[in-house]
């Protein structure tokens, strides 16, 4: 059986950009925004750029580290942009940044960012598909590029999906200096 080749893909083609205003319903009771919720707005986000650029459905894969630098308060509006870094054989990485101001603009922040990993599905039998893969064009693109395979295999090995051993980039980190 013949493999398909797939045309590659501009990151720009399936950036998405997101915004929600916060509300009272959102808030702990501090007034600031409750993480769980980011943290569903993000993998939304992530998931309409990964599904837009394998133009399959998708499920999350996983989550790499979010942090929360800074606080949303009640009444900010939050900008929740999202874009492929990099295509592997059935899956990808969105990269997602969540920047907030008040409703004015005012007060502009960077307040969280994280990595999301996306398996595109096929629409009929569920099962992974191949990917098309990344065309970067942009420095902030081919960074966010280069470095994907060293943040795929150690999400692969934290999983105990790679044996350290095994990893190509990161094996020198797991093994013992003699």
């Amino acid at each position: 059986m013949e493999e398909q080749v797939l045309e590659g893909k501009l990151v720009s083609a399936s950036k998405t950009v997101m915004t929600e205003m916060i509300m009272p319903n959102d808030t702990n009771p501090m007034g600031n925004l409750m993480g769980g919720y980011l943290m569903r707005w993000m993998d939304i986000a992530c998931a309409v750029c990964a599904a837009r650029h394998t133009e399959s459905l998708v499920a999350t894969v996983s989550v790499d580290h979010i942090s929360f630098h800074e606080p949303i308060h009640l009444g900010d509006v939050i900008t929740l942009t999202a874009q492929v870094t990099r295509a592997f054989n059935t899956t990808v990485e969105i990269f997602v940044e969540v920047s907030a101001a008040d409703i004015t603009g005012a007060n502009p922040r960077q307040s969280n960012h994280a990595y999301f990993s996306f398996v595109a599905l096929d629409k009929s039998t569920g099962r992974p598909i191949k990917v098309p893969p990344v065309i970067p064009i942009t420095n902030e693109e081919k960074k966010h590029f280069e470095v994907a395979s060293r943040r795929r295999e150690l999400r692969l090995i934290l999983a105990g999906k790679l044996k350290p051993e095994n990893a190509l980039e990161l094996r020198h980190f797991f093994t013992e200096f003699k």
